[in-house]
């Protein structure tokens, strides 16, 4: 599996290797062995699944406070996103920052998201599947998000606020500067 770092050093880009023939192909998308060696320790512990029928549809940004904060590995199965991740650790040097990927089923790349970083994602296409691993479970308790649009935050999404598909929820998420500043200590 070939791991680049991601502009911000803890979100890493991973390319597994296909292993191709006439049938189709085959890839190892997970690997404790792998990851470790890569410096990815978490213990995944559920795997979730979204489908979302029309391009241009926004889920997030979304991440769990503590003590339900949330590693992903994230994939796409089926279409294209853009990725999103957004460093919400006020100690770190990159906090506020983001980076956006392109993933899809053409080029396989996951994206791994630390504990401390909102997720989100963009569909460019229609009938897109995001599947992703979290190393913690859903507790609505913690379940938090952060406003996609926040200007503060720059991300060059390829759909405008008045295009975007979202749900209710995420149209009431909070701007950056308005999240707890004890969030995420490191």
């Amino acid at each position: 599996m070939k791991v680049e770092v991601s502009e911000l050093t803890d979100v890493k880009i991973l390319e597994p290797k296909l292993f191709c023939d006439a049938r189709g192909f085959f890839a190892e998308t997970y690997s404790q062995q792998a990851f470790s060696a890569a410096g990815i320790n978490d213990t995944f512990v559920q795997d979730n699944m979204s489908l979302s029928l029309h391009a241009g549809t926004v889920r997030g940004l979304h991440f769990q406070a503590p003590p339900f904060a949330q590693a992903k590995l994230v994939r796409v199965g089926r279409g294209r996103i853009l990725d999103v991740a957004v460093d919400l650790r006020r100690s770190s040097p990159t906090f506020g920052r983001h980076v956006a990927i392109e993933l899809s089923e053409e080029n396989r790349r996951q994206v791994y998201i630390p504990k401390g970083f909102a997720h989100g994602f963009c569909t460019l296409e229609p009938n897109t599947e995001v599947q992703y691993k979290v190393s913690a479970p859903y507790s609505p308790a913690h379940d938090r998000g952060l406003a996609w649009n926040d200007p503060e935050l720059r991300i060059p999404w390829p759909v405008s606020s008045e295009k975007a598909i979202l749900s209710e929820k995420d149209m009431r998420h909070p701007r950056l500067a308005d999240l707890p500043s004890d969030l995420f200590e490191g």
